[in-house]
């Protein structure tokens, strides 16, 4: 018999139930073709797209989008895609992008295994962040977390020399391992230094509800800040 570590097949999600209110349904029927993206139609053409050239960020796991959704509206020189699997945060995210006129950021529905496997071209990205992703909390479920060293080869892989890859979570445990698998790839240099966590990224602009409830809980916010070996990272 096969244990989980032969058969396990890491993805970027947990199924669960989720309600979409009519608003949130209305405006993913209505703004998906102007802003989705299909992961079938294969590599994402970025000048195309976006109808111009400009630097490129992906957020893996946006929830309701509200982070994202500040960010793209601060730099609007900058264009932002964002991966989620849950509908109901894809239509809110929408529906915040029609109210505030947002049109740098475009969205995947799906895993984002499938995305950067089949759409992000190699090295292509200025930057990558991945917040708050599950921890996973169970050790017999460690296997599950998203941040695992073929990931993140995967993720360094799409961005370009001196890009930064961002990451945050709420639970030690979790930054912990963050630390030791960013720690094991090469390619990758620790901004705050080998082994430390950094500041607040300038890529998380507001502090959401999630973050709220963490702090209140009485849980830290650990984040770490890398950037791909090669160029001094800069801003766009």
């Amino acid at each position: 018999m096969k244990n989980e570590s032969q058969t396990f097949r890491l993805r970027s999600f947990v199924r669960r139930d989720s309600r979409i209110t009519a608003a949130q349904a209305r405006a993913y029927e209505e703004l998906w073709p102007q802003f989705g993206q299909q992961i079938d139609q294969g590599l994402i053409d970025y000048d195309m797209e976006f109808g111009r050239k400009a630097a490129r960020f992906l957020e893996i796991g946006f929830g309701s989008g509200h982070s994202l959704l500040a960010l793209a509206k601060s730099q609007p020189e900058c264009d932002f895609i964002g991966v989620e699997t849950h509908k109901p945060g894809i239509g809110a995210l929408l529906l915040g992008m029609e109210a505030q006129a947002i049109t740098n950021l475009r969205i995947y529905h799906g895993d984002v295994i499938d995305v950067l496997t089949n759409c992000i071209p190699m090295v292509s990205l200025d930057g990558i962040q991945i917040f708050f992703p599950d921890p996973w909390q169970k050790r017999r479920h460690h296997l599950r977390r998203l941040i695992q060293p073929d990931f993140v080869s995967l993720l360094v892989e799409r961005i370009k020399v001196g890009a930064s890859l961002h990451l945050a979570t709420d639970w030690e445990d979790y930054a912990r391992h963050m630390m030791q698998v960013v720690s094991s790839e090469k390619k990758l240099l620790n901004l705050a230094g080998e082994g430390q966590y950094g500041g607040r990224s300038a890529y998380r602009p507001i502090i959401t509800k999630f973050e709220r409830r963490a702090v209140q809980a009485g849980r830290a916010i650990w984040e770490l800040q890398l950037a791909k070996k090669g160029l001094e990272f800069r801003d766009c």
